[in-house]
């Protein structure tokens, strides 16, 4: 996934401060490569498809006689990459497969020391059997170039939109999946309450396939707040969307990819998590003030009381309709008011 790819880039910036002189190679899906784009610390990226052939795969791999193969994924096919990759140092997350793989695996359980969470403590951690002095603490970066910027302020300038005169926040509108998408009565709320206490215009993250999934959430809000929404202004691909973002003065809605994203621009983020999702995993550089997330757990921990992961996944379309915006309305109205210079 792009959040993925986005978060694990860290292990780039940390290895070129370490060795500068070193080659560094990241092996990712083609779909996530916008992310990876300019950034000064990765000398080649592989891109491959889901459908390739996995033998290609390998072959690919081990014909570069890589020193060391770090696999953050831990698949039991990217297991066999980094198994028969040749390297002298194989490195991944402790599973069944990957002991039989790897020379040096580490478990995912882990408590964070730093602000930049588990997430990245984690992945930072299997830079270790290289070295044993790498940073916990480095946040992801998204690197836009002057031209990107400027022709994403064209497309503002275009729908009537100044972001030096009017302050603009990106929705993130839905998840990655419905598992992962807040409900849409509950988001239209959500909407009415900033446009109620804030004088921003909305813009909102999607894609033309789902433009039936967001037109559904923005009839159901009032109509005031469907003239702050620029409906017919998003992102044509995932680099337009980051130059769009970049504009903003928050990311505000479904945790995802898009969050990770807004983090990388320094752009501050108000996440709402999916029921099923552990949000200490993902709670990056969360300092309840910059990036702030609310999860079910927060204001009914009983319902999470010994149930397992397999059992939260199964009732979360049931946990997140429990997840009343009221739970979190003070502070986001808090976070959105800090972040937007024009009260109502």
């Amino acid at each position: 996934m792009i959040g993925d790819v986005l978060t694990s880039s860290v292990l780039f910036e940390a290895l070129r401060k370490k060795y500068p002189r070193a080659e560094l190679h990241y092996l990712v899906y083609r779909h996530t490569l916008p992310v990876l784009r300019n950034n000064p610390h990765i000398d080649k990226v592989i891109a491959f498809r889901r459908e390739e052939h996995f033998f290609y795969l390998i072959n690919a791999v081990r014909l570069q006689k890589y020193d060391a193969v770090i696999d953050v994924q831990a698949t039991p096919l990217t297991a066999l990459v980094t198994g028969f990759s040749g390297a002298t140092t194989r490195v991944s997350y402790e599973k069944w497969y990957t002991k039989l793989a790897c020379n040096h695996v580490f478990s995912r359980s882990m408590q964070a020391e730093t602000e930049a969470g588990a997430a990245i403590e984690k992945r930072l951690r299997l830079l270790s059997p290289l070295a044993p002095d790498f940073p916990k603490n480095l946040k992801p970066k998204i690197y836009l170039q002057n031209r990107e910027k400027r022709q994403a302020l064209e497309m503002l300038q275009e729908h009537g939109l100044n972001p030096q005169e009017q302050d603009l926040f990106m929705i993130s509108i839905l998840g990655s999946s419905q598992q992962k998408t807040y409900p849409p009565m509950f988001m239209a709320r959500l909407l009415d309450w900033i446009v109620q206490h804030t004088n921003t215009t909305l813009l909102l993250n999607y894609i033309p396939a789902q433009e039936n999934d967001v037109m559904a959430i923005y009839n159901l809000c009032e109509k005031e707040t469907q003239e702050r929404i620029a409906i017919d202004l998003y992102g044509k691909n995932l680099r337009e969307f980051l130059a769009l973002t970049s504009y903003c003065k928050a990311l505000i809605g479904n945790e995802g990819g898009g969050v990770n994203m807004a983090k990388a621009l320094d752009i501050p983020t108000f996440a709402i998590f999916s029921p099923e999702l552990q949000k200490a995993n993902w709670n990056v550089f969360e300092d309840g003030t910059n990036n702030v997330s609310v999860h079910l757990r927060d204001y009914r921990p009983e319902l999470f009381q010994n149930k397992i992961q397999k059992e939260l996944k199964a009732e979360n379309m049931r946990l997140y309709r429990e997840f009343k915006p009221e739970f979190f309305e003070d502070e986001l109205i808090a976070f959105c008011k800090k972040h937007s210079a024009n009260e109502v």
